[in-house]
């Protein structure tokens, strides 16, 4: 039985990961952040120990700011595989805590690297790094793919590069088979309310069951090449399971702006959303009603902004056979069914 390692188990991917890793037999060893509240609602339906197929999964205690303590935890594990998923991955808190995020985005990766090292893993154990589309940032080529140049515009990104780096570099000293997934933005049910995908979905959701007023939001033309987090772990397995190591984007290659989410969401609810006045004036209202439903709020502006980022896949669709399967229409209609009933709940319960 082979052993993984997830790091960012209780997040939107480490989730829909430990599920696949499960239903492949795998002995999963799960690290969970220490918390003084409960951090696990997406693990809940999960029960460590042996699974009715063979597997296994276990919860570790543990952090990437702690050096000794994950060399620790590899040293017991001595793991095949290694996910790492964890990530201060807010983009816009990234700059009120760009400290924060350079150590656990871009020191985290380095600190596992270095245990695989350190612990002679380097020829035993495969290493997966979750990086990101914000790597290309201003961009510089339409699509961006493998070779086109990063150009990070927030602290996470800047962090993220060096954890891309990294990867890339420990793969080359050492002959540690170490992937970075390249992954454009990748959404679900699951996706914490912080993001925007998630705080539409839900915000909408409430509007209408009358728990809510509007939605305030940030650059609603901002574009993006939304997938389903669901098929984009499945990208990340494969990356693992190839004869050498390389590096990949994972992307839809469809492109669609917050303000075309915003009118799929409100249209499947019912509204008529239309747009009046311009720049941080402007309000989208519903034509039949009168009721403003979405205001811009300039709080919620990063203070540089990626405008447009929209991948090609092609070389993960050639060596790894992997698509995506669902569309972007499934994809919202998947997460607003799942907050329309979280919203009738709450104003049940009010």
């Amino acid at each position: 039985m082979k052993t993984s390692f997830v790091t960012g188990a209780t997040g939107q991917d480490g989730s829909y990961l430990i599920r696949k890793l499960l239903s492949e037999g795998r002995r999963v060893c799960a690290l969970v952040r220490r918390s003084s509240t409960s951090n696990m609602s997406r693990l809940a339906d999960l029960t460590p120990g042996r699974q009715e197929n063979g597997a296994e999964l276990q919860f570790v205690p543990g952090d990437l700011t702690d050096g000794a303590g994950l060399i620790g935890i590899l040293e017991t594990y001595e793991p095949d595989e290694i996910f790492n998923l964890a990530a201060q991955s807010d983009v816009r808190e990234s700059f009120n805590v760009p400290e924060l995020t350079g150590n656990v985005d871009g020191l985290g990766t380095l600190r596992l690297l270095e245990g695989i090292r350190r612990l002679g893993l380097e020829k035993k154990t495969r290493f997966y790094q979750a990086s990101t589309s914000e790597l290309f940032g201003d961009v510089r080529e339409k699509p961006q793919r493998e070779t086109t140049p990063f150009a990070p515009r927030s602290p996470y990104a800047i962090a993220k590069l060096y954890a891309y780096w990294t990867t890339v570099n420990y793969r080359e000293a050492y002959g540690i088979f170490a992937c970075n997934g390249i992954l454009f933005n990748h959404e679900s049910p699951l996706r914490g309310e912080n993001f925007v995908t998630r705080k539409i979905t839900r915000g909408a959701a409430r509007i209408r069951e009358g728990l809510q007023e509007t939605l305030r939001m940030g650059n609603i033309d901002s574009r993006r090449d939304w997938g389903h987090a669901e098929d984009y772990v499945e990208g990340m397995f494969l990356m693992l399971q190839q004869d050498s190591p390389d590096d990949y984007v994972l992307a839809t290659g469809e492109q669609h702006s917050v303000r075309e989410f915003l009118e799929i969401v409100f249209r499947d609810l019912d509204y008529d959303l239309v747009w009046r006045g311009t720049g941080v004036d402007e309000k989208g209202v519903d034509r039949r009603s009168g009721k403003t439903l979405v205001e811009i709020a300039p709080e919620f502006f990063r203070p540089t902004e990626v405008n447009y980022l929209c991948g090609d896949s092609s070389k993960a669709r050639e060596k790894l056979g992997w698509r995506p399967k669902h569309s972007f229409e499934t994809l919202v209609q998947d997460m607003l069914k799942n907050d329309v009933e979280l919203a009738k709940r709450e104003r049940a319960n009010n």
